[in-house]
């Protein structure tokens, strides 16, 4: 069995795509905290070929964990959301947003890819979002990291070109789905904008916005699990998945005339 390295592994469109490939895979399945951990080695309790371990990808000491294991395809999941108005946002909390998702991912992907490079073959699978392709207000910080993944993922692209290896990278963007993470996102702003904010006035609109966003949200799963499940299983993947269709034909638009 091939051996996958999943980061971010708890829950959410991820965890669908494990139910999808557990049983072709050797998986070592990845999360933030010790009781996440515990909970991952009860779901999967009766799978020999499933390995649960903590990995704050904030924490490099958490590293060593994956030093030893000969890693052929790598799912980057792991990611946060903070929002809040750009003029008003703690700069901490943007600053943990592009720390999580950028910097620290790319920690560990460079770790991965350095020694897929010396045995010159292996696979990564990035999750990317199409809130890094089009701005959403409120939503700057966690657009903004996705942006820059996006952008740093295709200069990876080019730069894997020119060594002689096998090494296949795959983004992946997601649209709305209904998994909790945007309205947990979205409530986060509140925290500090119903104590003081210039958008005192127009709170009761930003609240009647995030309904009228969450409401696009797509139930299903499926189209976007599938396509992951396709990156990780095709031998020539595609660079860039996208999903659901409505929501990607809406980003593509927005893009030509922004």
């Amino acid at each position: 069995m091939k051996k996958v390295l999943i980061t971010g592994a708890r829950s959410g469109i991820i965890s669908k795509v494990i139910d999808n490939i557990i049983n072709d895979y050797e998986l070592y399945l990845t999360v933030h905290t010790d009781s996440q951990v515990r909970a991952m080695k009860d779901k999967y309790k009766n799978y020999k070929n499933v390995t649960c371990m903590k990995l704050d990808i904030t924490n490099e000491y958490d590293y060593r964990k994956i030093e030893n294991i000969d890693i052929d395809i790598y799912i980057a999941n792991a990611a946060i959301a903070e929002s809040g108005s750009m003029i008003e946002m703690p700069v901490d909390r943007i600053r943990d947003n592009f720390e999580t998702n950028v910097f620290s991912n790319f920690k560990v992907l460079q770790r991965v890819l350095q020694k897929m490079i010396k045995k010159g073959r292996g696979k990564v699978i990035i999750m990317g979002s199409l809130a890094g392709k089009i701005p959403m207000p409120f939503l700057g910080a966690y657009s903004g990291s996705k942006a820059s993944l996006i952008k740093m993922t295709e200069a990876l692209r080019f730069e894997l070109l020119l060594l002689d290896s096998d090494i296949k990278v795959s983004l992946i963007l997601p649209g709305l789905y209904d998994t909790g993470f945007n309205k947990l996102a979205m409530d986060k702003k509140y925290d500090f904008m119903d104590l003081d904010s210039f958008f005192e006035y127009q709170l009761d609109f930003i609240r009647t916005y995030d309904k009228f966003v969450l409401f696009f949200e797509q139930r299903s799963l499926s189209s976007i699990v599938n396509k992951i499940c396709q990156a990780v299983s095709s031998d020539n993947p595609k660079f860039i998945y996208t999903a659901p269709f409505s929501q990607s034909l809406v980003a593509r638009i927005v893009s030509l005339f922004w």
